[in-house]
């Protein structure tokens, strides 16, 4: 098995300093948002043997509030990819198919609409109620957890994963 966690960046400011939309920061909601999914995923043990990151400057910094909250003797492999920044989800798929078969927990920080699409077609073939919880939006820092019956990431397909977890910070808070 095989296990998958797409994380979208967490809330950003509106425009950046210098006018690109690659260059925009996280806000201090970002921040604490991002700290707060952290704390969930460490809780639930979910703990990537790699991430592969956009290099766009919110999701590196996304990353950064994340990897200092999990315990320093499981740091991942952590890659920057350009091509995530505005990548489509068969982009996205073909990224995870390049993946070592040695690695069971793969993170991918990015970007919707990509990532949004990426979760809706590697679970197409889930039950209506599971589908729903997808349906609407991923908001900034939502998780969304996919399990694959493969034992190679080049086998992962659309249609083919298994929805587990569909976690946002307003769920968090709204849940305690």
């Amino acid at each position: 098995m095989r296990r998958l966690i797409l994380l979208r960046h967490a809330k950003t400011e509106r425009d950046a300093p210098s006018g690109k939309d690659h260059d925009r920061r996280l806000e201090d909601r970002g921040r604490s948002d991002a700290a707060e999914i952290a704390a969930w995923l460490a809780a639930e043990h979910l703990m990537p043997d790699q991430v592969l990151i956009s290099t766009a400057t919110r999701t590196r910094q996304t990353w950064d509030v994340l990897s200092e909250l999990f315990p320093a003797n499981r740091e991942p492999q952590v890659e920057y990819l350009p091509e995530m920044y505005s990548a489509s989800s068969s982009q996205l798929l073909q990224a995870i198919h390049e993946v070592s078969a040695g690695i069971n927990q793969l993170m991918l920080i990015g970007h919707n609409p990509g990532l949004h699409e990426l979760a809706l077609a590697l679970t197409c073939t889930c039950n209506e109620a599971e589908r729903r919880k997808l349906s609407g939006s991923m908001p900034t820092a939502a998780v969304v957890v996919i399990d694959f019956p493969i034992a190679d990431w080049a086998d992962a397909a659309f249609g083919t994963g298994k929805l587990q977890h569909f976690v946002s910070p307003k769920v968090l808070r709204e849940a305690s």
